[in-house]
C-alpha cells in the first residue's frame, strides 16, 4: 500500500513539477539536471537511416507512382520481400516523411495496421491487395507533399535527464509550453536509456492531456504496430504522436481546449483513490454493462468521466468498462442520420456515414482508448479508461445533432419476413444492399443474420471484400478493425451491434474504389 501511495502522490505531483523547465529558464533547469540543447544544434538536420530496410523503405518514397505497384509485386513475387516487411517499411517511410503533422499522411499510417490484419482474413491470392491499397495512398500522398525534400523526421540528439525528476511531467509540460526541441530531445533520453515501454508509458501522460480522434488513435496505432515493425524503431514510432500532440497544442483553440479535462482527470484519480488500490476485476452482468452503456451516452462529458471512475473505484474490471463505452459509441453510427447537404464533401454524399463521421471517429477513439489500457502501467489504465468515457460522451454534442432523439437502427419496419430467409439469401441480399448504397436495408439484414446465432466469418468476408476495394475516405480500415475488434470483445448479448454499424457504413462507402486498386488485381491476377 505504500508503494501506492507513494506512486499516487508522484503522479498528482507530476501536474507542478513538470512546470520546472518553464517556470525556471533554461540556464536553472540545466544546473537541476535538464540539458537544454537544441536539436538544430546537434544533429536535428541528419537524415534517418533505417539500415538493412533503407533500400526498401526509400524506394516506398521515391518510386515514381506509376511504377509503384509493379515493383512491390516484383518484390513479393521474387521472394525479395514479404507483407509484413512491405508494411515495416512503408511506416517507416510514412514516419520520415510525414512525422505525425500530415492529415493524409497519419491517417495513412493508421490504417497500415488494419491492412495487415485484413489481409489475414483474405484467401492467399488477394491477400496483397489490401496492402497495396494502403500503400498506394502513402506514397501517392509523400510525393504531394514534396517528396524526400520535404521529410519532417529528422535525426535528434537526446537531453541529459536527471534520474530524480519525473521524466513524463517534463515531456507533457514542454509539449504544453510548444517546445518542439525539448519535447523531442526528452523522449529521445527516455526512448534510449530507459526503452520502448518506458518511452511509451511516458508518453501517454501527455498523450492524456487532451481527447480527440487522432490524438488517441495516431498513439495507439503507434504502439500497436510495433509487434510487425520491431521496438528497435519505437522511437520514431512514437515521436509522431509526441509530435501530433505538439501542433495540436499550438492549435489549441476555443474548441479544443482541454483545460476543463485536464483539471478533471487528477481530481477524479484522487476522489476515487484509484492510484491506491489495484485494478479491478469485477466482471459487469449484461444488465450492467448495457446500464453502463446507456449512462455514458446520456451523459455530459463531466458526468461519464466520473461515472467511469466511480465504477473502477467499485472495482469493475477494465474490460467491462470498456465494453460499456464502446457500445455507447456504436449507437452514434447506429443513429446518425447522416451528413447533412451543408455538410457533403467529395466521396461524402449526403446522408452518408463514412470517413470522419462522428460515430465512426468515436468508435475507433474508444477502441484505441481499450487497448491503450491494455497494454500501459495501471495508472494509465485507469486513466484511459476515465478519458474515454469522457471522450465518448463529448463526441455526441460535439459537432452537433440530436442523437438521444434519433432511433438506432435497424429500423424494425425492414426486419419484417427477413426471418424466413436462410443464411445464404441474408448474405446475398446484404451484399445486394451494400452495393445498392442502402445502408438501412444493410443493417437490417446484419441484425437477421446475427439473430440467427449464424457463423461471424461469412458476413465478415462479405464486409471484407468491400473494406479492401473502397476508398472509405480514409476510414475503412481503421473501422473494419475497430468494429471486428469490438465484435470479438463484447458479450453475445450485444455483440452483433457491432457489424450493424459496419453494415451501415459499408453501405455508406461503397461506389468510392480506391486508387490502385484496379492496378494491383491486374498485377496479381485476381478479379477485382
Amino acid at each position: 500500500m505504500k508503494a501506492n501511495r507513494t506512486a499516487r502522490r508522484e503522479f498528482l505531483g507530476r501536474v507542478g513539477q513538470g512546470m520546472l523547465v518553464a517556470a525556471v529558464g533554461p540556464a536553472l533547469a540545466e544546473t537541476l539536471g535538464v540539458s537544454t540543447a537544441y536539436a538544430e544544434s546537434s544533429g536535428a538536420s541528419q537524415t534517418l537511416d533505417f539500415g538493412k530496410l533503407e533500400p526498401l523503405v526509400a524506394a516506398m518514397q521515391e518510386t515514381p507512382l506509376d511504377r509503384l505497384q509493379q515493383m512491390l509485386v516484383g518484390k513479393l513475387q521474387a521472394g525479395e520481400a514479404n507483407l509484413g516487411q512491405l508494411i515495416q517499411a512503408g511506416a517507416l517511410a510514412n514516419a520520415r516523411s510525414f512525422g505525425g503533422e500530415d492529415y493524409i499522411g497519419f491517417h495513412t499510417m493508421m490504417a497500415l495496421k488494419p491492412a495487415y490484419a485484413m489481409a489475414q482474413q483474405l484467401p492467399s491470392d488477394r491477400q496483397a491487395l489490401a496492402i497495396l491499397k494502403v500503400l498506394y495512398r502513402n506514397t501517392a500522398q509523400i510525393h504531394d507533399a514534396g517528396g524526400r525534400a520535404e521529410e519532417k523526421l529528422k535525426a535528434v540528439e537526446p537531453v541529459k535527464l536527471a534520474p530524480e525528476l519525473a521524466h513524463d511531467a517534463l515531456l507533457r509540460d514542454a509539449v504544453r509550453a510548444k517546445d518542439w526541441n525539448q519535447a523531442e530531445q526528452i523522449f529521445a533520453a527516455v526512448a534510449r536509456n530507459e526503452g520502448a515501454e518506458s518511452a511509451w508509458n511516458d508518453l501517454l501522460t501527455t498523450v492524456e492531456d487532451g481527447a480527440d480522434v487522432h490524438r488517441i488513435v495516431l498513439a495507439h496505432r503507434s504502439w500497436d504496430t510495433l509487434d510487425l515493425i520491431g521496438m528497435e524503431h519505437a522511437e520514431t514510432m512514437l515521436r509522431q504522436s509526441l509530435r501530433y500532440c505538439l501542433r495540436q497544442e499550438e492549435r489549441m483553440n476555443e474548441r479544443y481546449n482541454y483545460n476543463s479535462m485536464r483539471a478533471a482527470l487528477p481530481k477524479l484519480l484522487d476522489q476515487h483513490r484509484l492510484l491506491d488500490r489495484p485494478v479491478g476485476t469485477r466482471e459487469g452482468d449484461d444488465s450492467w454493462v448495457d446500464a453502463m452503456s446507456q449512462t455514458i451516452f446520456n451523459s455530459t462529458a463531466e458526468q461519464a468521466a466520473d461515472a467511469v471512475a466511480a465504477a473502477l473505484a467499485e472495482g469493475f474490471a477494465p474490460d467491462s468498462i470498456g465494453e460499456a463505452i464502446s457500445l455507447a459509441t456504436n449507437q452514434l453510427v447506429l443513429r446518425d442520420v447522416g451528413r447533412t447537404e451543408k455538410q457533403v464533401r467529395p466521396g461524402k454524399p449526403e446522408g452518408s456515414v463514412h470517413g470522419d463521421s462522428i460515430g465512426v471517429h468515436a468508435s475507433d477513439s474508444a477502441n484505441a482508448w481499450r487497448h491503450i489500457a491494455r497494454a500501459s502501467e495501471p495508472r494509465h489504465q485507469v486513466a484511459s479508461l476515465i478519458l474515454a468515457g469522457w471522450q465518448a460522451a463529448h463526441d455526441r454534442v460535439d459537432r452537433g445533432g440530436d442523437f438521444q432523439e434519433w432511433q438506432p437502427r435497424p429500423d424494425e419496419a425492414l426486419l419484417v419476413g427477413l426471418d424466413q430467409r436462410t443464411p445464404q439469401q441474408l448474405l446475398s441480399e446484404l451484399d445486394a444492399a451494400i452495393r445498392n448504397q442502402d445502408q438501412a436495408q444493410a443493417c437490417a439484414l446484419m441484425h437477421v443474420y446475427g439473430s440467427g446465432d449464424h457463423d461471424v466469418r461469412p458476413a465478415l468476408d462479405v464486409m471484407l471484400t468491400h473494406a479492401t476495394s473502397q476508398d472509405g475516405a480514409l476510414h475503412a480500415e481503421k473501422y473494419y478493425l475497430t468494429t471486428t475488434n469490438d465484435f470479438a470483445e463484447t458479450r453475445p448479448a450485444f455483440r452483433w451491434r457491432h457489424l450493424v454499424g459496419l453494415a451501415r457504413v459499408t453501405a455508406s462507402e461503397y461506389g468510392h474504389p480506391a486508387p490502385g486498386y484496379d492496378e494491383a488485381c491486374g498485377l496479381l491476377k485476381v478479379e477485382a
